[in-house]
């Protein structure tokens, strides 16, 4: 991973946020005292299911995946997430209740955190924040939204092909497993489809 300087990561994070809500320079220096830069290296646990969530997360570099383990020991992948995205068990987070999954690198990645208190006070004291935060959470809801809709309504091969269409280069990031996890189908019937994809 290329080394960058801290500034470098707390700019990318600057400019995710005025992507949404305007800032002020005396805001966005007061914005980046709250979030602390951690690093971490591939196959790296951030979070352990039955854990408590102390951060939310956002990605400057890396990949990392969020995944919840069945009883009988299965795998089910339940989000990723790419440089200039956030990860964090929301629930856990909010109600500081055990978290519902496991998260981890994928590649070495370097995030910036904030726990709940600072978030808070973040919101309290720059007030426009918590309409940055609302309009995160209800992406990502939609987002969820659509996710089930699309396994309900279309077949495999048509979520496969969607999610190409929306991360072009996620299978060169995430193993097949994950990424039939992901979908619902197994890695079996994801190979199937690729080789039928492949002789078109």
């Amino acid at each position: 991973m290329q080394e960058q300087t801290p500034k470098r990561y707390y700019d990318n994070l600057v400019r995710h946020i005025e992507s949404r809500i305007s800032l002020d320079s005396e805001e966005k220096d007061y914005i980046c005292s709250f979030f602390r830069l951690r690093k971490l290296l591939s196959k790296q646990y951030l979070l352990a299911q039955g854990d408590i969530c102390r951060y939310d997360h956002y990605v400057c570099e890396g990949f990392l995946r969020s995944f919840y383990v069945d009883g009988n020991g299965n795998e089910h992948t339940l989000h990723f997430a790419l440089e200039d995205w956030w990860i964090s068990d929301l629930n856990s987070f909010l109600k500081q209740q055990p978290a519902s999954r496991n998260i981890i690198t994928l590649d070495a990645s370097v995030l910036l955190q904030i726990d709940l208190e600072n978030r808070e006070k973040l919101m309290e004291n720059v007030p426009k924040m918590e309409r940055f935060w609302r309009i995160l959470n209800e992406n990502s809801s939609m987002a969820q939204d659509q996710r089930l809709l699309d396994t309900i309504s279309m077949p495999g091969k048509d979520r496969y092909l969607a999610l190409l269409d929306r991360y072009p280069h996620i299978e060169q990031r995430l193993p097949q497993k994950h990424i039939a996890s992901f979908l619902g189908i197994t890695p079996v019937f994801l190979s199937q489809i690729r080789k039928g994809i492949a002789k078109r």
